[in-house]
């Protein structure tokens, strides 16, 4: 068994039925299928990919999505999505990170594409709009890829500043998607509204991988701006299952939108949610609002609130089924409730390693358990609770965004000396950066050319909202910059 085969099985059961409603377009099982294996008769007959084989898909929300990871994994090759908020500098290292020398993308990427290609002059490429079609009568093999070989690889920004890539194999993805299933209690009744990025392990996996696996359908909105439109869409499609992140909740509480809605269970994933917006949520709409926790390296579903059962506003549920969630001391000492430690992950979900990073993996596993760098602790009923995430991680809208990343790039900025990126409140976005910079001596710094060098090498929502100029940042002893510190002054100046 593997992604392409369970995919198939569904195919086989019901080909007719509508997969993907897209506006006012339907795309059917047998439609989908048809054309992920010409996508697959392409990269390997025309473009050498063989099994194994690393293939970058970098595309905004869209049916062909879905052709594009089923083609790659029907050929035996791996996927590697790429967050399509990326500049190209961010892309490149992904992709020769990974070692992709084929890239499916739209023509809307060309300017990027042109960079991709310059630099990397082996990179071959596939648009969407130039997808081949497959001559009626002929087959094509497929997969034969079994449960432990590589399917995924998720990129994650790491604190180096570099992203490095989960390896998620078939049967990490197969294990989550039954969990999940299990959980939500899916059936091929149901309509999962699909409005986050697709490139997102939450939505590959929740979004994508379980509805397509039970038979159901995916109701892929076409954009969340206004989120008027976005509801619209899941109402006039009759959605049943809605998973988002905690800012799109707030909105539908805000929204003159009022019940009966279709949807049976909405899901809040990526983002601490809100103990509020979950009160007025389901207060307002009467229908579950199940928060959980996940991560990458873990397929990514960890933990959920139980959709009958008891939800308890500010936990990150109980361990979904068949994986097993800890919380330990820094010796690996298991740690009573109520008592503040790692939390920690056991179960098939759990990831391969770090694509060639021996060392980063051999820090995150201890055994077989996975460290997630999460703190947290369990109460006496077997919920668990986040206190504090990863070290000076931040969350923008639900993305990780890393400090040091941005600091990184500061620092190739002429005349800066010295630079910190702490987390600033945001009531809309959740958190934003906001940069410290010191100049070198004898040199003054503009803060509108610093935001232009940082825009042309950053995703958007890794910008600093603000850039603070300092004479020197607070450091330690040892020479460490104190964040603690800036943080204090911060708040004391309010200087955003």
């Amino acid at each position: 068994m593997n992604l392409a085969t369970a995919f198939a099985a569904s195919v086989h059961n019901q080909p007719e039925k509508t997969a993907v409603f897209w506006g006012p377009d339907e795309f059917t099982y047998a439609a989908l299928w048809r054309q992920a294996n010409a996508v697959a008769a392409h990269l390997t007959r025309r473009l050498g990919v063989q099994p194994g084989d690393r293939v970058g898909l970098w595309l905004k929300n869209c049916p062909e999505f879905l052709d594009a990871l089923f083609g790659i994994l029907q050929a035996g090759a791996v996927v590697v999505p790429i967050n399509n908020f990326l500049k190209p500098d961010e892309v490149s290292f992904i992709l020769n990170d990974a070692g992709a020398n084929v890239l499916i993308t739209d023509k809307s990427m060309h300017e990027a594409v042109a960079k991709l290609v310059a630099a990397r002059p082996s990179l071959q490429v596939l648009l969407v709009e130039t997808f081949p079609t497959l001559p009626a009568g002929t087959a094509f093999p497929g997969s034969t890829a079994g449960e432990s070989d590589l399917a995924v690889i998720i990129y994650t920004s790491g604190t180096t500043g570099k992203p490095k890539g989960a390896m998620l194999s078939h049967g990490n993805l197969l294990h989550n998607v039954e969990s999940c299933r299990q959980v939500l209690r899916t059936v091929n009744a149901d309509r999962f509204a699909v409005l986050l990025p697709m490139f997102h392990s939450y939505m590959l996996t929740v979004g994508l991988l379980l509805p397509l696996s039970v038979g159901g359908s995916i109701v892929l909105v076409r954009s969340l701006h206004p989120p008027r439109n976005a509801l619209l869409e899941i109402l006039q499609r009759q959605a049943t299952i809605l998973p988002a992140i905690p800012q799109f909740y707030r909105s539908m509480v805000s929204s003159p939108l009022q019940p009966p809605l279709p949807l049976r269970a909405c899901i809040s994933g990526a983002a601490p949610l809100p103990v509020q917006v979950l009160k007025d949520f389901e207060t307002k709409f009467g229908i579950p609002l199940i928060e959980g926790y996940g991560l990458s390296e873990a397929s990514p579903v960890v933990t959920k609130n139980p959709l009958d059962g008891r939800r308890k506003p500010g936990s990150i549920g109980v361990p979904i089924p068949n994986v097993e969630v800890s919380v330990q001391d820094d010796d690996g000492k298991l740690l009573p409730h109520h008592t503040v430690g790692e939390i920690c992950v056991r179960g098939g979900n759990v990831m391969l390693g770090y694509w060639n990073q021996p060392e980063a993996t051999a820090k995150t596993m201890r055994g077989d358990w996975l460290l997630t760098g999460d703190v947290g602790y369990q109460d006496s009923e077997g919920y668990f609770y986040i206190t504090d995430r990863k070290k000076d991680m931040l969350l923008v809208n639900g993305n990780n965004v890393y400090p040091r990343e941005i600091e990184e790039v500061l620092y190739e900025f002429g005349g800066v000396k010295e630079a910190a990126v702490i987390g600033v409140h945001d009531a809309r976005k959740g958190e934003q950066p906001l940069a410290y910079v010191a100049a070198a001596d004898g040199t003054t710094l503009d803060e509108k050319q610093l935001l232009t060098f940082l825009k042309q090498r950053l995703a958007d929502y890794k910008l600093p909202r603000r850039i603070i100029f300092v004479e020197a940042l607070p450091r330690n002893a040892t020479g460490k910059i104190l964040k603690t510190t800036l943080r204090q002054m911060t708040a004391e100046h309010r200087p955003v």
